[in-house]
């Protein structure tokens, strides 16, 4: 199939082009001519790193998915966005998953019940063996799109595909196939085929305009994922490069957390600049990792909101993963260019919205930055105490730590979601 590049036009008044942009030569570096950048191991060959990795930790997942090369059957072509699997698992009944504990069949004396939706169990790490041609090319800029689904609402396979490192260059008209694999365990199941997008060919989906180079799939109903983690792999059939999504299928209410990642988690604002030209990965504020690691050890699931450009996905999961946070959802800006100011504040302020009408609402949030100030307080997380800002004074009454390790015996102390009190 032709490959078609769809022209994108940069917008230089962000610091991201202004910073990057002396650093356009090196482009290649970033994309798909067979090099590694340093911590992105999207087309490696380190399963048995993958897998000495899993063994030391049961909550760390594949940095990006294409670590672990293995063979399956690929299904056969159909429909745009409306194939039907090859293998179909029947009902939601069937996914059972070893993330979400149901309170109808895990009850404890005195009545009491874990939280619904807790993350009661530790994160599954999500490896198997993948689908098709083990022979996987580098493709940094291939990227899904993490989502939160509420049990009941349409859930959607939703990913971009681009080339040229910097440049990220959308790839339009190409035959995508998906697999699932279910609750995170097992083998991976043949979910469909699909078309990645022109500009504007598709509607707007959980906030995605159509920008080209998206990828929009509608999972059938008798497909549908139940409660628990999921993961969606995908294969741009032209090279056999990959990308991943991962899914969190929950009840309303589930208990969870949102963090920045930059000057938040990293050590400072604007660390992943330099980083990304070096090929390494940044560098983590101390007991940043602990201090979260205990509200997932109480059953709050993760989620990162970054303002990054979009293209910074899969070195954001592989930050995460490196510097020990507990995977989650991920979620950068949908730009090129990433969000400063007043396009972060309307940014994240959306990313809130769209949770609360699902019916989730982090009980913790984690920020740096006046815009992160300004969109928790739009969403109005509550309380103020619980609105934690790493060496910033919140001018809408959060609260400022200087150290993470301030927050340890605190949240060593909070109520559990998943074990009685």
């Amino acid at each position: 199939m032709t490959r078609t590049r769809h022209k994108r036009h940069a917008n230089l008044t962000t610091l991201w082009s202004l910073c990057l942009a002396p650093a356009l030569a090196l482009a290649s570096g970033c994309g798909d001519d067979g090099r590694t950048t340093a911590g992105v191991t999207d087309a490696s060959t380190t399963a048995g790193s993958a897998a000495s990795s899993d063994a030391a930790s049961t909550d760390s997942t594949a940095g990006t998915g294409d670590n672990t090369n293995g063979t399956g059957s690929t299904g056969s072509g159909g429909a745009t966005g409306t194939t039907t699997a090859a293998t179909t698992n029947g009902s939601a009944a069937t996914d059972a998953t070893t993330t979400t504990t149901d309170p109808d069949t895990d009850s404890t004396t005195d009545g009491w019940t874990p939280t619904p939706g807790a993350l009661c169990e530790p994160i599954p790490n999500c490896l198997a063996a993948l689908p098709g041609d083990p022979d996987i090319p580098d493709a940094l800029n291939h990227r899904g799109r993490d989502m939160f689904y509420v049990e009941g609402e349409d859930q959607w396979v939703l990913a971009k595909f681009a080339e040229a490192g910097l440049l990220d260059f959308d790839l339009e008209d190409e035959e995508v196939e998906l697999y699932v694999l279910r609750g995170c365990e097992g083998d991976f199941e043949y979910l469909g085929t699909a078309t990645t997008t022109d500009d504007g060919d598709h509607p707007t989906i959980e906030g995605i305009e159509d920008t080209g180079g998206r990828l929009y799939f509608k999972i059938p109903e008798d497909q549908k994922l139940g409660p628990g983690r999921h993961r969606i792999h995908m294969i741009l059939t032209s090279d056999n490069s990959r990308a991943d999504q991962y899914i969190d299928v929950v009840p309303p209410g589930a208990p969870m957390f949102v963090s920045d990642v930059d000057g938040t988690l990293t050590t400072a604002e604007f660390e992943e600049f330099i980083d990304l030209l070096i090929g390494d990965i940044p560098d983590s504020n101390d007991f940043a990792n602990e201090a979260l690691t205990i509200l997932r050890e109480k059953g709050y699931r993760p989620m990162y909101i970054t303002a990054r450009p979009e293209f910074l996905y899969k070195r954001t999961r592989e930050f995460v993963e490196t510097r020990g946070f507990p995977n989650g959802i991920i979620h950068t800006s949908l730009s090129k260019d990433g969000a400063l100011g007043d396009e972060a504040i309307t940014y994240k302020t959306n990313e809130f919205a769209m949770l609360e009408a699902k019916g989730l609402k982090p009980a913790f949030v984690f920020g740096n930055t006046e815009s992160d100030a300004e969109a928790y307080h739009n969403a109005d997380i509550q309380p103020l105490e619980h609105r934690i800002f790493f060496q910033f004074d919140d001018p809408f009454g959060g609260r400022t730590i200087n150290s993470y390790s301030e927050l340890l015996e605190e949240f060593e102390a909070l109520p559990d979601h998943c074990e009685p009190p």
